[in-house]
Order: structure tokens, then C-alpha cells, then sequence
């Protein structure tokens, strides 16, 4: 980041002193100070973010409703009728090749197709198919744009939730969220740039981390801000018994003079000020931050989740549960409001995909949960003119094998991980709706057209919000990291 624009006479001669002198390290120390003031600065100035957009933006905002344990396409969005007179034959060597496959299946002596019990049909005029499971998804058919043909690095949960969610595979890296987030800033004073909302799972589903929305090596004040499903969205709002509003005012502002003070002193920054204090800075700021956000928080939180305000109609268009708080159709609700009162990114974590076994008795009813409030969401932003500039994104990690796991008994099914091919969809945000992309081959189980990786998913998404994904970096730990690592390429179609 160029820091001399704003540079002062007295810094910029003593920079040439020390590099007249040899003396790089305080330099760079500085250097890298003046930069991580100037960054965590912008993160207070409201709409400000710390990247200025690339290219003009199409969408200022996103809602990821993120299906954790995958989703089968096959059973979903990926229509394949032919696989009935296949049903209970052995899947063909040739199509399942060399690819890997997981414990689970790969010593398993037959692998039998399984075709979906449940009837697609058409819907829209862009005559998308779309599983009688998923009906209010299919009455929005003509705002979609579907991706039938995303592929993943990853066969196994923590990594591909991981990797869809960071851009890796390993722990370690920033949240998508945290990388909108780091750029954009926030709409809000109030309100924190990213927030983070999970429902559904029962004992034993896959966890999620608090890293898939965690800020790693960004400034902390991007990470994602997990609200709790029931009670208060936020514990510890409340003042302490003896601390008022206008107290609290008090302690933040005198922290605030407090550090500014401290970074004024001469010769508290320099050629020989230590890492551990520059970090110290770093981290007062990043404190004094959240401490403001808090306060406003305060204002905010119980506003924001006091849904008893929506007229009757809403929770009608979002469905009955959206009367339970911690619910999918609770949070896509609170979602809209989030988007409403300027929050740039809400990641909707719904537990419970992971359908190993049981698949016909369990899938209806985790579409039920999930199919109304996210179409809901949809209708409701573009009736509140929200739609065109909020990007929506309902994907799951993988997708599901066309293949069952386990014994094949009529009623009683599964499906193992597959990361081979998956199906999305997105809508709103510049997106070129009615339109499906890609295809897969007669079983589901390999891209025979326009094949899109996650990453290119990731950089595609960043070009909507107006950021060259390539150019979206952040120097850490010596080197510069992206979200789309040393990959990804633009969907052009996806684009409108």
C-alpha cells in the first residue's frame, strides 16, 4: 500500500535517513506501520474500506447460504432420468476411472447406481429442472444463474467446507468473508462488516470452526460475528451494574486519547522499536475498535433481531419456522435485515447434509427446512429493490456420489462424497440470471462442459463486488496471500 501521499516532511526525511544508513529493518518497520495505521484508519471511516474497488462494482453486498455436510445434486439439481434403467447396476469402470475415492466406498465390492426417487421438472421460462423437493426454489427459477459443473480439491469435510470457505484446504487462511470484509469495510457504524448465523445438525454432523470466518492474518476487525440462535443475538451487551451509557462514552474516548498519545510519543515508533511493540499498536487499535463497535452494538443488536416488527405477510413469504429464532428461516429473515442496515457479507451456515445413509427419509425434510426462506430471501430483496447489488450464493463443499453407499435396499439409501462434480446456484449481484452453466455426463459424475473450480467461483464472486482477485492481496508472513491463492479464473457468463 503507497503511504507516501500522506506522508509528512519530518517522516519522509527520516525514512531517507534510515535508508541512507543502512538501516533497512527500521525502515521496513515503519513502512509497515504507516500502512497498517492507514488500513485500520480506513476501517473507521464507515463506508470506507481498506481496497479501493477495481472495477466498478455490480453487487455492495453477499448472503452465502452455505449447506454444510454437501448436498447430492443428483437428487436436487442435476437431473439425470437416464440413470432408471440403470438402477442397481454396477457404475462402469470407465466413467469412475482413476479418481480417488474415500475410505468409506473405496473397499466397498460394489458400487450400484442408485437413480433419484424424486421427479424434476421444469420451471420459468428459462424451463430450469429443478426436484420436486425443492419447489419454491423452483418458482424463482428465472432469477437463478446455476452452475451444474463446480469442482473441489478436496474428498473430505473439514477440508472442502475449508477450502470453499478460505481458499485452501489447511487451516490458517481468512474467511471469504473476512476478505470482503478487509475490503469493503462497513456500511455501519454500529453493525459489524460480516456477520455469522448457523442452524440445523444434530449430534454427530460435521462441526464448523470458527476459522472458516475468522480473520487469520487480516486485521482482526474483519473477522465474521457470530450471532447465537436463541436469546440475545450477542452476550455481554449489556452495561455492567454501575456503568452507564454515558460512561461507557467516557472509557472509550479515554482509551482513544490513551493510544493516540502513546503513538505520538517521540521515539515510541522507530529504527529500533521491536516487533512485539509494533504489534502492540496493531492490537490497542484493533481492541479500541471492537470496544466502539460493542457500544454501538449495543444500540443496534436488539433492534436488528426484534423481528416482531415484520408484518404478517413476511413470515408468511419466509415460512412458519421463521417465527423460531436460530432457525434457516429465522436467519434468512435476520439476513435481509442485516443487508438493510448495511452489512456487507452474512454467511448462513445450515448443519446436516451428510447423507451417508438414510437418504430418502432424511433429504426431504432437510430440504423443507431450507428450500421456502431461501427463496423467500430472494423474493424479498428484490422486492425491497435489494436484489440487483445483493449477490446470493447457496452452495454446498462437494456433491454426492452416484453410487450407493453401502448395501442398496429399495427406500433405504446413501450417498458417499463427491467432489468431482457439484451444483450451485447464485442470484442478484450482476449475476446473469435464467441461465445454467455447465454440464455433467449421463451419471453425474464427471464435467463434460464448461468445468469451474471453486477458486474460479471465489474470483468470480470478487469481480462481482468489483475486486480483481489478483490484485486483492495482503502481505503476511513474508510472502502475499490472495483467496484464490495462485488460482481462478472469471466465470464470464455468470456475469450480466
Amino acid at each position: 500500500m503507497n503511504t507516501r501521499e500522506n506522508m509528512t516532511p519530518v517522516a519522509a526525511a527520516r525514512r531517507l535517513f534510515l535508508r541512507a544508513t543502512g538501516l533497512s529493518l527500521g525502515a521496513v518497520a515503519v513502512e509497515l506501520l504507516a500502512a497498517g495505521q492507514q488500513t485500520h484508519a480506513s476501517s473507521l471511516t464507515g463506508n470506507a474500506g481498506a481496497v479501493q474497488p477495481h472495477f466498478p462494482p455490480r453487487a455492495k453486498r453477499v448472503v452465502f447460504l452455505c449447506q454444510s455436510g454437501a448436498p447430492s445434486q443428483v437428487d436436487l439439481l442435476d437431473p439425470k432420468p437416464g440413470l432408471r434403467r440403470w438402477h442397481g447396476q454396477e457404475l462402469p469402470a470407465s466413467v469412475r476411472g482413476e479418481q480417488r475415492l474415500t475410505t468409506m466406498t473405496a473397499d466397498q465390492p460394489r458400487k450400484p447406481i442408485v437413480a433419484s426417487p424424486w421427479e424434476f421438472s421444469q420451471y420459468g421460462e428459462c424451463g430450469l429442472e429443478v426436484s420436486e423437493l425443492l419447489p419454491y426454489t423452483g418458482e424463482i427459477a428465472d432469477e437463478l444463474c446455476v452452475i451444474r459443473s463446480l469442482a473441489t480439491d478436496a474428498i473430505n469435510h473439514d477440508p472442502a467446507i475449508t477450502f470453499l470457505q478460505t481458499g485452501s484446504p489447511l487451516p490458517g487462511r481468512p474467511g471469504f468473508g473476512a476478505w470482503v470484509s478487509y475490503a469493503l469495510g462497513s456500511d455501519n457504524e454500529n453493525l459489524p462488516a460480516f456477520t455469522v448465523s448457523i442452524s440445523g445438525g444434530e449430534p454427530g454432523d460435521q462441526p464448523l470452526n470458527g476459522r472458516l470466518w475468522g480473520a487469520a492474518f487480516l486485521p482482526p476487525n474483519s473477522q465474521g460475528v457470530k450471532l447465537r440462535g436463541h436469546g440475545p443475538p450477542l452476550l455481554y451487551l449489556e452495561n455492567p451494574p454501575g456503568i452507564d451509557a454515558d460512561r461507557r462514552a467516557r472509557l472509550n474516548d479515554t482509551r482513544r486519547r490513551l493510544n493516540a498519545l502513546r503513538n505520538e510519543t517521540p521515539g515510541a515508533v522507530g529504527p529500533s522499536t521491536p516487533a512485539s511493540a509494533l504489534a502492540w499498536t496493531a492490537a490497542a487499535r484493533s481492541r479500541l475498535e471492537q470496544f466502539e463497535l460493542a457500544a454501538g452494538l449495543q444500540l443496534a443488536a436488539p433492534e436488528l433481531a426484534d423481528v416482531a416488527t415484520e408484518p404478517e405477510h413476511v413470515f408468511e413469504l419466509y415460512g412458519e419456522e421463521s417465527r423460531q429464532p436460530g432457525t434457516f428461516a429465522a436467519n434468512c429473515l435476520l439476513a435481509r435485515r442485516m443487508i438493510e442496515r448495511g452489512v456487507r457479507f452474512v454467511q448462513l451456515y445450515h448443519r446436516g447434509w451428510d447423507h451417508h445413509t438414510n437418504l430418502p427419509s432424511k433429504l426431504p425434510g432437510k430440504c423443507r427446512q431450507v428450500d421456502q426462506p431461501a427463496a423467500a430471501l430472494v423474493r424479498d430483496l428484490k422486492q425491497r429493490g435489494l436484489l440487483d447489488d445483493t449477490l446470493v450464493i447457496w452452495a454446498g463443499e462437494f456433491g454426492r456420489t452416484v453410487y450407493c453407499q453401502g448395501e442398496l435396499r429399495e427406500g433405504d439409501f446413501g450417498r458417499d462424497h463427491h467432489p468431482r462434480c457439484f451444483t450451485v446456484w447464485l442470484a442478484g449481484g450482476g449475476v446473469r440470471a435464467a441461465t445454467t452453466i455447465g454440464r455433467t455426463d449421463d451419471y453425474s459424475y464427471n464435467i463434460v462442459d464448461s468445468p469451474v473450480h471453486v477458486h474460479d467461483l471465489q474470483a468470480t464472486v470478487l469481480r462481482l463486488l468489483g475486486y480483481d482477485h489478483e490484485r486483492l492481496i495482503y502481505r503476511a508472513q513474508g510472502r502475499d496471500f490472495r483467496l484464490t491463492d495462485v488460482a481462478g479464473q472469471i466465470i464470464e457468463r455468470v456475469i450480466r
